[in-house]
């Protein structure tokens, strides 16, 4: 069973950066699909952007498209989160999942979770 464990979070204000980063606990990690969501107060978790296994084909949300960039890092079984231009609606907090599977954009696919990493951007 993988473990994921967030980092990179933090407070910034509109128009930085920030970088996040998944750490897994196995090597595995190389064989499984990965993705990024987020989740607002009172919302519902959504998807930012998702790679499969070897990262050859990635995929983001038309609403971070151009700003954010996922990637992945097998040999440190790690993925991350690239985020620029960040604006006040890009808060929320981010959670790294993984899947055994085709990479989807529905949250329902993935089967292990990080705890979450808090992302606050202020105007």
């Amino acid at each position: 069973q993988v473990q994921l464990v967030e980092s990179g979070g933090g407070l910034v204000q509109a128009g930085g950066s920030l970088r996040l980063s998944c750490l897994a606990s196995e090597r595995a990690f190389s064989t499984y699909s990965v993705a990024w969501f987020h989740q607002a107060p009172a919302k519902e978790r959504e998807f930012v952007a998702a790679s499969n296994w070897y990262g050859g084909m990635t995929s983001h949300a038309d609403s971070v498209k151009g700003r954010f960039v996922i990637s992945r890092d097998n040999a440190k079984s790690a993925l991350y989160l690239q985020m620029n231009s960040l604006k006040p609606e890009d808060t929320a907090i981010y959670y790294c999942a993984a899947a055994q599977r085709r990479a989807t954009r529905s949250p329902s696919d993935y089967d292990y979770w990080g705890q979450g990493t808090q992302v606050t951007v202020s105007s």
